[in-house]
């Protein structure tokens, strides 16, 4: 090994602490256990540790294509319980704080043993914050009575550990149908919890979802479509709301006390059936800075709005990404957003037609999907002289097929944006289905967009840039 001088020292252990402990935060808890049969120094390091990651990804089959069986799951959670015992036997009495515990195991019977492992922890030990993943059995579809039992098993789970979950500061929870009053104990047992997730969580048909939460600082409900609405009746700390996917014909979430809430991200596809939203009216009286909208390459639900009804609401907007617009879809309706929003900083759009996600051919009927994306978007400016003085950056993705849309587009960003700096043109990011596709910008495809932008603008001092989509920026995984 390169790292293994003549007398037979490892270079490594010649570390300082500080160093070494940041190298072996970084690794898999399988490989920390590995580590210690090193040599003595080595030995000492899971004492020490101020991170610790017990992830059971890391005990699952490796091999690609495998599915896990039941006794897949049984193992990999068994051996997260044994992981967890061992590292942290290793600390008992010891003077270091775990700042951080992050554990991922699946819901069964070995996890209310892993509960009570961290909840000795947490008693005997300084432990800053304690985060759990609980994930179920791997499916594709899961039945109403699925739901139904792992529902049961996590209730009993937290019944059985509520100085545990009284300790959590992150909990993500999947695949659970709870009763009418769980989540009232959930919240009132989880006490410190800071971030809550919840993906293909309901309680049943049409359900609502009411939160009151003191510490609640990130709310994230993911395909959870049977919830009709949820109701942030009284969360004072929440700053971060996200929302992915919603089948109810009415506003999926209203907004009670919310006072510090930033930033709102909504991923939706849009139906025939689904009503247009009004941002006036959804965010009621917050005022976000930030606004994230996926429409998933489908119908268009927000519904444009007059300045007069956006200002109370979007006048401390700073960024906003508009995600998945379709080809289809004339741009003309996005300026409704800058005439509401008078201190946005920065624009971001993705326009494309996400073929690898989207249902062609008659399943589109036979699910209501929307033939017309961009009905109801119709809107006039209030004004044609229409003037945003803060505007410094517009970022465009796409795959360009929509080109003459999109120069049109922004083409009016640049006369309206009177302090407008730059335009970054980005080829359209891509899935591992569609990675095939170039993404790199040819001499003649800058030249005459360049053109096609600048034409006729002899004023404009806008720099026109090309960057390359890999390094400069990476669309968040959640908005793909």
């Amino acid at each position: 090994s390169e790292f293994v001088e003549d007398n037979g020292v490892d270079r490594l252990s010649k570390l300082p602490d500080d160093v070494l402990l940041n190298i072996v935060e970084r690794l898999d808890i399988a490989d920390v256990e590995r580590t210690t049969i090193l040599s003595r120094r080595w030995k000492q390091i899971p004492a020490i540790l101020s991170k610790i990651f017990i992830m059971v990804a890391s005990f699952q089959p490796k091999h690609e294509g495998r599915k896990l069986t039941s006794d897949d799951i049984v193992r990999a959670n068994t051996n997260v319980l044994e992981a967890t015992r061992s590292i942290l036997v290793k600390r008992a009495g010891g003077p270091h704080t775990i700042h951080l515990l992050r554990m991922q195991f699946y819901l069964g019977d070995e996890s209310i043993f892993i509960g009570h492992a961290v909840a000795n922890t947490i008693a005997t030990h300084k432990v800053a914050s304690v985060e759990f993943t609980i994930l179920t059995k791997v499916r594709t579809k899961f039945t109403n009575n699925d739901l139904l039992t792992h529902g049961r098993q996590f209730m009993s789970f937290l019944d059985s550990c509520p100085n545990t979950f009284g300790g959590l500061a992150r909990l993500t929870l999947e695949n659970l149908r709870l009763g009418e009053s769980d989540f009232p104990k959930i919240f009132s047992i989880c006490k410190q919890l800071e971030v809550l997730c919840l993906y293909h969580c309901d309680m049943g048909i049409e359900s609502l979802l009411e939160v009151e939460h003191s510490q609640l600082s990130e709310l994230v409900i993911g395909r959870s479509v049977l919830i009709k609405r949820v109701d942030l009746k009284w969360v004072p700390k929440l700053t971060v709301l996200k929302f992915n996917m919603f089948r109810s014909q009415d506003d999926p979430f209203c907004l009670g006390y919310v006072p510090l809430l930033q930033t709102v991200s909504i991923i939706n596809t849009g139906f025939s059936w689904h009503k247009m939203l009004k941002i006036s009216e959804l965010l009621g009286e917050t005022a976000i800075s930030n606004l994230h909208l996926n429409f998933k390459s489908e119908k268009i639900w927000v519904k444009p709005e007059g300045r007069r009804q956006l200002l109370p609401v979007l006048h401390k907007l700073r960024l906003v990404n508009l995600i998945n617009i379709s080809e289809e879809c004339d741009l003309t309706w996005i300026m409704f957003i800058l005439q509401g929003a008078p201190t946005l900083k920065e624009l971001r759009i993705l326009v494309r037609d996400h073929l690898c996600e989207m249902v062609t051919g008659e399943r589109r009927k036979k699910y209501a999907f929307s033939e017309e994306k961009d009905k109801g978007l119709e809107w006039e400016p209030s004004a044609s002289d229409f003037k945003h003085h803060n505007l410094a950056e517009l970022r465009i993705y796409g795959r360009f097929e929509a080109e003459e849309k999109i120069v049109r587009f922004a083409r009016n960003i640049m006369e309206a944006a009177v302090n407008l700096e730059d335009i970054k043109l980005y080829k359209s990011p891509v899935c591992e289905n569609c990675k095939n596709m170039h993404q790199e910008w040819t001499l003649k495809e800058k030249s005459l967009l360049s053109y096609k932008l600048s034409k006729g603008m002899l004023s404009s001092l806008v720099r026109i840039q090309f960057p390359s989509l890999g390094e400069i920026f990476t669309w968040p995984k959640y908005w793909s």
